[in-house]
């Protein structure tokens, strides 16, 4: 799974085919020993957990970043 970015001890990662669950565009993120899966559209956590400090960094870098992604 490729990273696609990295900020304060968070790893965003983006399968490309990964639809088979979720059937959304989502990221997953992961810090320490966390992960937890976003949806790209609105943010939402769709699995998983990660602090929710880190989660708030997390859906702010997917507001920024939507159109790229």
């Amino acid at each position: 799974m490729p990273t696609i970015s990295m900020f304060y001890g968070i790893v965003i990662r983006l399968y490309f085919y990964d639809d088979e669950r979720y059937k959304l565009p989502h990221i997953h993120a992961k810090y320490q020993d966390h992960e937890a899966s976003f949806s790209i559209l609105d943010g939402t956590v769709l699995s998983g957990s990660i602090p929710v400090p880190k989660t708030r960094l997390v859906q702010a870098w997917i507001e920024i970043h939507r159109e790229s992604l």
